[in-house]
């Protein structure tokens, strides 16, 4: 018999311990995806479950204003309701809070820059690591630690201005 055969399973010690620390960073890396909420589908404040994705609304830049129709076919219509608003200037977090009331804050995470997609239960969702947000951009669970940035709004008739 030869000597490969013999002893098929032996590894030298340096191979042992480069395969050990391998599996280790793997489990450790899986661990902390985990407590990070990694995957993309944050746990809810019951723990568990997809968040509604907000809907897009493409709006228009000029002279620092973000201009948008909130009529009767826009998803803004009525109070209670957010949008995501797409423009040139960024990404916009807009919530129809009360009759003829909006809000307007920065799309963009300040846990880890991501664009916030989700809208559950009045508060906005982070999709990256499940920070939450209410309609005035104040943290409501984190990661993250800072409020997402307010920008004045104002309607008249059916156009809401987002002032830049």
């Amino acid at each position: 018999m030869s000597e490969d055969r013999a002893r098929p399973c032996q590894l030298s010690r340096r191979e042992f311990c480069a395969h050990a620390c391998q599996a280790a960073a793997f489990v450790a890396i899986g661990s902390f995806a985990q407590s990070c909420g990694g995957g993309g589908n944050p746990a809810g404040p019951t723990g568990g479950g997809s968040v509604p994705q907000l809907q897009s609304v493409n709006a228009t830049v000029a002279n620092g204003v973000v201009t948008l129709t909130v009529d009767a076919s826009s998803p803004l219509n009525s109070a209670g309701s957010a949008a995501l608003v797409r423009t040139s200037a960024g990404d916009f977090l807009v919530a129809h809070t009360a009759q003829d009331v909006f809000t307007a804050l920065t799309a963009t995470c300040t846990h880890e820059a991501c664009t916030i997609t989700g809208f559950q239960s009045s508060s906005f969702v982070c999709p990256c690591h499940g920070s939450r947000f209410n309609t005035s951009g104040a943290v409501l669970n984190g990661p993250a630690t800072r409020a997402l940035r307010t920008f004045a709004t104002q309607l008249a008739g059916t156009t809401l201005s987002i002032t830049v």
